[in-house]
């Protein structure tokens, strides 16, 4: 039988990230038939914390999980609160609340990345998702494409959607690239619990320290439980690359010794942190081929200086989804479509963060000074509209060619 034979399409996502989760949610919900196949045993907590924009909250709200969010979740009062590095002066202060909402319709949240995780998960069946799915090989047929697993088994689709990472194997059937180059930079990760935290930490803020070589971030998660902080900095000879890999909290501290004091004694109440190495590629030249395509670090890995990698693969999957949606007897044009709409868009966000990283670790000097009396004239609320304000969804509807977004 062939696939316009066929009320929906197979759909296969490789992939239980947020975006390979979203993509699954957003095809039930367009009501195709999807399966997830994840290479995890099990969906664990790995990772910590990450923003939830509005540009993303709108389109978790359309999938009616909006109460699950916010139910864990910490809405922002202030979004970017800059401070210098040496005596932890703010440099600009840039309010959100009820501000962000009635400029894009939604407010910012911040949240622990398995609570976002549990609200994509909870959004289609579970009968949809494999586990301790390895996909080793993914090859095109006449009529559909054959993915084989690790342990030899087989299953046929009509549609493959890679959602794997940075590491992608779907993407080698995708486009020719070389492998993801080290950026020189790494991350480092770790959860303070409440009660440990100094209580500035536990605003509802989202605190950026700027001094030179180095950077760091600051916001309560968990409904207020935990102090998220990422930090980042020289590389240094740390070259594993992986969530799950351990660091040294002492390493941390020293890499911002000296600092305001504000900051070491935050640091100084965290015992453990995860390190990994930033990499970066370059954007892809293609995200699909034929039935196969690719959604979130898989298509466009970004720093996260813009905090916009969860955000950028849940647009995705929106979008993606109402492509096979309008054409599911072409999958091909459909993919084709939603490449079309969707890589201008990630790519200038995922410009956007690599160019962020040179301006936030200036050395002390001219170009900083003028940087942060570039602040006082600042608005990110607008500055940043074309990534708030953009309703992928209300694009499709309109002109797909409309690749700036609108507001509400």
């Amino acid at each position: 039988m062939g696939i316009s034979d066929r009320p929906s399409p197979r759909i296969a996502v490789v992939g239980g990230g947020i975006g390979g989760l979203a993509t699954a949610a957003f095809l039930h919900r367009a009501g195709l038939d999807v399966t997830v196949y994840e290479q995890a045993r099990e969906l664990t907590e790995v990772g910590a914390g990450l923003v939830v924009s509005p540009n993303a909250v709108r389109l978790l709200r359309r999938l009616g999980q909006f109460e699950r969010l916010s139910a864990r979740a910490v809405a922002l009062e202030i979004g970017w609160e800059f401070r210098r590095w040496a005596d932890g002066r703010v440099l600009f202060s840039q309010r959100l609340g009820d501000e962000c909402e009635r400029r894009y319709g939604e407010q910012c949240y911040v949240a622990h990345r398995a609570d976002l995780l549990d609200v994509v998960r909870a959004a289609f069946p579970a009968s949809a998702l494999r586990l301790n799915s390895r996909v080793a090989q993914v090859k095109r047929r006449a009529d559909d494409v054959e993915i084989t697993f690790a342990d030899g088994a087989r299953v046929n689709a009509d549609v493959v959607i890679g959602a794997d990472g940075v590491h992608t194997t779907v993407g080698r059937f995708v486009a020719r690239t070389g492998a993801p180059r080290f950026s020189g930079m790494c991350a480092y990760r770790c959860l303070v619990p409440a009660h440990r935290a100094p209580s500035f930490a536990l605003r509802p803020v989202q605190t950026l320290w700027l001094g030179p070589g180095r950077h760091l971030v600051h916001y309560p998660i968990s409904g207020g439980a935990q102090v998220n902080i990422v930090a980042f900095g020289p590389a240094h000879d740390w070259t594993t690359e992986s969530w799950s890999a351990e660091g040294r909290a002492e390493d941390l501290r020293a890499e911002f010794a000296g600092w305001a004091p504000e900051l070491t004694a935050l640091l100084a109440a965290a015992d453990r942190t995860g390190q990994w190495a930033l990499l970066d590629r370059d954007p892809l030249p293609r995200w699909t081929n034929g039935p196969i395509a690719l959604v979130g670090d898989a298509a466009h890995p970004m720093f996260p200086f813009y905090a916009q990698g969860a955000a950028q693969a849940i647009e995705d999957a929106a979008v993606l989804a109402r492509c096979l949606a309008d054409q599911p007897t072409d999958p091909s044009a459909a993919l084709e479509r939603y490449e079309r709409i969707r890589r201008p868009r990630a790519t200038r966000v995922q410009q956007a963060s690599r160019d962020r990283a040179e301006t936030n670790h200036l050395p002390d000097g001219p170009a900083q000074q003028v940087r942060d009396e570039s602040f006082a004239k600042e608005d990110p609320l607008t500055h940043n509209g074309w990534i708030y304000g953009h309703d992928p969804e209300l694009g499709l509807t309109t002109n797909d060619l409309e690749l700036k977004g609108s507001k509400k």
